[in-house]
C-alpha cells in the first residue's frame, strides 16, 4: 500500500456512491440501516447555525478526506473539525502519522494533504453532505443542520500567510472559489441527467450555500506561550472575525497526574517526559 494519499474526483465519489447505494443499499460500505436518520425536527444553534445533533469528529485523519467526512454525516455526526492546516504542508515525515493499535502516538507537524488538496477536500464534502440529506430524507429539516468548523495552526506568521489565509476567506465564503464552482456544476449537470435518486430539481446545487464555515478551532504545538495564543486569538476573531475556539493540550493535567492515570489504567510501559508537560502552558495560564 502506497503511504501517499492521494484525493479523489468529486466525479468519481458521487458515482461510487450512487452505484454503491443502487446496487447494495449501502455508501462506503455503512448499510441503510445503519443511516442516522433524524425523527424530530430539534436541533440547537451555535455561532448562528443550526446543528442537528451535539455530535461529531475532531480534527484528525477521520476529517481529512471526503469520504470520512460523508461516513460521520451517514452515521449521526453533525459537527465537523475539519483536519488542521498549516502552512508546511509538504513535509518529510514519519508514517503512519497516527498510529492507534492499542495506545495512540502521533507524529506532530503531520499532514497529508496541502493546504490547496485539503480545502477540495472539504468543499467535495460540503456538497455530498447536502445531496445526502436531501437524496435520503436524513433530517425533517428543510434547512442545513450540520456545521464545518474549520482548524488551523501553528504560529501567528503562518496564519498570516497567503497561503493559509486565502484557506480561511475561501471557506469563509467559497463564491469566487473556481473548484467550489466546479462542484456545483458536476453537481447541477448530474441532477439534469436524471442521476440522482429522488432528485430531479437542478436548482437544488444552485442553493448550497458558499459560506461554508464562519468558526475555527486553533491548534498550537505544545510549549507554545500563552501570549502567542492569546495574539493568534485576538486576529482570528479581530481581524478575520471567526468565531473561535483553543484547543487545549492534555499537559495542562500535569505530569504527575497523567503518569498516575497512565499507571492505574494499565500503560505504566509508557514513559513520560516530564519537562514536556512544565515547558507547555500550565493549568493557571489557560
Amino acid at each position: 500500500m502506497s503511504d501517499i494519499m492521494r484525493p479523489l474526483a468529486f466525479e468519481k465519489l458521487l458515482n461510487w456512491i450512487l452505484e454503491e447505494y443502487k446496487k447494495h443499499r449501502t455508501i462506503f460500505g455503512i448499510p441503510e440501516e445503519k443511516f442516522y436518520k433524524k425523527n424530530d425536527d430539534y436541533y440547537f444553534e451555535i455561532f448562528g447555525e443550526k446543528c442537528e445533533t451535539p455530535l461529531g469528529p475532531a480534527a484528525g485523519p477521520h476529517t481529512q478526506t471526503t469520504q470520512n467526512i460523508v461516513a460521520a454525516f451517514l452515521t449521526g455526526g453533525r459537527f465537523f473539525e475539519l483536519k488542521t492546516v498549516q502552512i508546511l504542508d509538504e513535509l518529510d515525515i514519519e508514517k503512519p502519522c497516527i498510529e492507534a493499535t492499542d495506545e495512540g502516538y502521533n507524529t506532530e507537524w503531520s499532514t497529508e494533504l496541502t493546504v490547496s488538496q485539503a480545502y477540495e477536500e472539504y468543499v467535495k464534502a460540503w456538497f455530498l453532505l447536502h445531496l445526502l440529506n436531501e437524496m435520503l430524507h436524513l433530517s425533517k429539516s428543510s434547512e442545513r443542520t450540520f456545521v464545518f468548523n474549520m482548524s488551523v495552526g501553528y504560529d501567528l506568521k503562518g496564519i498570516q500567510s497567503a497561503k493559509i489565509d486565502k484557506f480561511i476567506e475561501d471557506l469563509k465564503d467559497a463564491s469566487q472559489n473556481e473548484f467550489f464552482l466546479k462542484c456545483k456544476r458536476i453537481l447541477k449537470t448530474e441532477i439534469e441527467k436524471g442521476k440522482i435518486p429522488f432528485l430531479n430539481n437542478a436548482d437544488f446545487a444552485e442553493k448550497i450555500s458558499p459560506e461554508i464555515s464562519n468558526s475555527i478551532t486553533l491548534s498550537t504545538m505544545h510549549g507554545c506561550p500563552p501570549e502567542d495564543q492569546e495574539e493568534i486569538c485576538k486576529y482570528l476573531m479581530e481581524k478575520k472575525h471567526l468565531h473561535t475556539f483553543v484547543k487545549l493540550n492534555p499537559t495542562l493535567h500535569g505530569y504527575e497526574y497523567v503518569q498516575n492515570v497512565f499507571k492505574q489504567l494499565g500503560y505504566d510501559h509508557i514513559t513520560l517526559k516530564e519537562e514536556s508537560f512544565t515547558h507547555d502552558m500550565q493549568y493557571d495560564e489557560r
